[in-house]
C-alpha cells in the first residue's frame, strides 16, 4: 500500500511545490503533445480547414461535457483534503462515487444527445462548409466514444490530489505515445490502416487511453496506490458524497463553461470576418495549439497548487499552502516569459510547422502570437492562483471572475467593435490580452485578501 507523502505538508515549501509541480506540468505537456501532432499532421496532409475543424470540434465538445469535468474538480478538492488528514477510506470512496456517476452520464446522456446535436453545434460557430465536412464526423466520434478520455482525466486528478503525481505521468506518457502512433496511422492511412483523415485523429484520441486506464485500475485493485478499491461495491451513488462534490465542482465546471462559451462566441465572430476560414485556422493553430504550451504547463501548476493547498489545509497549516501557491505562480511567470520570447521572435517559423504558408495566415498568426507573448504571463499566474482558491474549496469566486473577464469584458469588447463596424481579427487578438490581464488582476486581489477557506467535509 502506497504511503502518504509527508513532505507535501512539512519541511521545505519549495520542495513540496516542486514535487507536485514538475510531474503535473510534464504530464500536461505530454498529454497535449498528441493534439499538437494531430494539427501538424492534418495541416500538412489535409489543409488548414482540417485544423479549424478540430479546433472548433474540441471547443464545442468541451462546452457540452464540462459539467462532468466539474465532478472531477470537486472530487480532487475532497481527495486532497482527506489526503492531508490521511483518511484513505474516504478519499477512495470519493473517487469511486465520482467514477460511477460520470460514467453513467457519459454513456447514457452525453453520447446520444451529442451525436444528435453535433450539426447544430457546428452551425453555432459559423463553421465554413469545408470546415464542417471534417468537423461533423470528428465531433460525433468524440461524443459517442470519448468516455475513456474522461476516465483517464479522473484517474489523473485523483492520483495527483492524493499526492501521487508520478504515476499519472507514466500513464500519460504511455497514452501519448499510443495516441501519436494511432493518429499518424489513421489520419494518413499508413500500413494496413485506413486513411480516415481528421476523424482518424478522433478515433485515436478515444482508443489510446484504454491501455493507461487498464494499468491504472490494475494498480488500484492491487493496492499499489494511495487510492484503494472501495470496501463496498454498489451501483447506487452516495448522495452525501455527491452533494459535496457538486457543491465544490459545479462552480468550477461553470467557470470552464464560461471560458469555453466565450471561445465559442469568439469563434463565431471570427467566422463572420473576411477570410474567416484563415482566421479560424490561425486562432486554432496559434491560440489553441502553440499557446497551449503555456496553458498546459499552467494547468499543471493549477493542479499542483490545488493539491498543495488542500493537503496543507487538511494537515492544519493553511498558511504554508498559501506560500506554496505564490511560489507556483512565480514558476508560471518564468515559464510564460520563456515561451513569450519564442512567440515574439519566431512566429513565422512556428506557424510554418503547421503548414501555414499562406500570406494571410502568416500575417494574422504572427500578430496573434506576439499578443500572446504578453498574455501568457497573465494566464500562467492566474491559473496557479486559481488552483490555490479551488484547493481551499472556494470555487465560486473564480467562476464570477471568469464571467466578468471572458463574457463581459472579452465579448463586450468584440461585440461592441462589431456593432461599431470596426471589428478586425487584430482587434479580437488584442481583446484577448485585455481579458486575460483583467482576470489576473481580479484573481490576484482575491487570493491576497484571504478569507476563502471552505468547509468541505462529507456529512452523513
Amino acid at each position: 500500500m502506497k504511503p502518504f507523502d509527508a513532505e507535501l505538508v512539512s519541511g521545505s515549501i519549495v520542495r513540496s511545490v516542486w514535487k507536485l509541480a514538475w510531474p503535473s506540468i510534464t504530464l500536461n505537456l505530454i498529454n497535449g503533445t498528441h493534439g499538437f501532432v494531430d494539427h501538424i499532421l492534418v495541416g500538412n496532409l489535409l489543409g488548414y480547414e482540417a485544423n479549424a475543424a478540430i479546433g472548433a470540434s474540441w471547443l464545442l465538445f468541451l462546452v457540452v461535457v464540462l459539467f462532468i469535468a466539474s465532478l472531477f474538480h470537486g472530487a480532487s478538492v475532497l481527495v486532497a483534503r482527506y489526503a492531508g488528514q490521511q483518511d484513505r477510506d474516504m478519499l477512495s470512496r470519493v473517487v469511486y462515487e465520482t467514477l460511477l456517476t460520470s460514467l453513467g452520464m457519459l454513456i447514457f446522456v452525453v453520447a446520444p444527445l451529442g451525436f444528435l446535436a453535433a450539426p447544430q453545434l457546428l452551425r453555432l460557430v459559423n463553421a465554413d462548409p469545408a470546415v464542417q465536412a471534417h468537423a461533423l464526423p470528428y465531433l460525433r466520434i468524440l461524443f459517442t466514444c470519448g468516455a475513456p478520455v474522461f476516465v483517464q482525466f479522473l484517474l489523473n486528478y485523483a492520483m495527483q490530489a492524493s499526492g501521487d503525481a508520478r504515476t499519472p505521468l507514466v500513464l500519460g506518457a504511455i497514452n501519448t505515445v499510443l495516441n501519436i502512433a494511432l493518429s499518424f496511422a489513421l489520419i494518413s492511412g499508413a500500413g494496413p490502416f485506413p486513411a480516415l483523415g481528421a476523424p482518424g485523429a478522433a478515433v485515436a484520441t478515444c482508443i489510446a487511453p484504454l491501455v493507461g486506464i487498464t494499468i491504472g485500475f490494475s494498480l488500484i485493485l492491487r493496492r499499489r496506490t494511495i487510492i484503494q478499491p472501495p470496501r463496498e461495491r454498489y451501483l447506487r451513488p452516495s448522495w452525501a458524497i455527491l452533494r459535496v462534490v457538486l457543491r465544490i465542482g459545479v462552480p468550477t465546471g461553470l467557470q470552464a463553461v464560461l471560458l469555453n462559451v466565450g471561445g465559442v462566441f469568439l469563434m463565431r465572430k471570427i467566422g463572420a470576418l473576411d477570410s474567416s476560414a484563415e482566421a479560424q485556422a490561425v486562432y486554432t493553430i496559434a491560440y489553441a495549439q502553440l499557446f497551449a504550451l503555456v496553458t498546459w504547463a499552467s494547468f499543471g501548476l493549477r493542479t499542483a497548487s490545488s493539491a498543495l493547498m488542500g493537503q496543507n489545509i487538511g494537515a492544519g497549516d493553511a498558511a504554508r499552502g498559501k506560500r506554496g501557491v505564490y511560489i507556483a505562480a512565480g514558476l508560471g511567470i518564468l515559464w510564460g516569459t520563456l515561451l513569450g520570447s519564442v512567440y515574439w521572435s519566431a512566429p513565422e517559423f512556428l506557424l510554418g510547422l503547421f503548414g501555414a504558408g499562406d500570406p494571410v495566415l502568416l500575417a494574422l498568426g504572427a500578430y496573434l502570437l506576439r499578443v500572446l507573448a504578453f498574455a501568457g504571463l497573465f494566464v500562467a499566474a492566474t491559473l496557479a492562483l486559481t488552483g490555490g482558491l479551488q484547493g481551499a474549496g472556494q470555487t465560486r469566486v473564480p467562476m464570477y471572475i471568469a464571467f466578468i473577464s471572458q463574457i463581459l469584458i472579452l465579448l463586450g469588447l468584440v461585440y461592441g467593435m462589431d456593432w461599431a463596424g470596426v471589428l478586425t481579427a487584430e482587434r479580437i487578438w488584442l481583446s484577448i490580452l485585455v481579458a486575460q490581464a483583467s482576470r489576473f488582476a481580479m484573481t490576484a486581489w482575491v487570493f491576497w485578501r484571504g478569507g476563502y477557506i471552505q468547509d468541505v467535509a462529507v456529512h452523513g
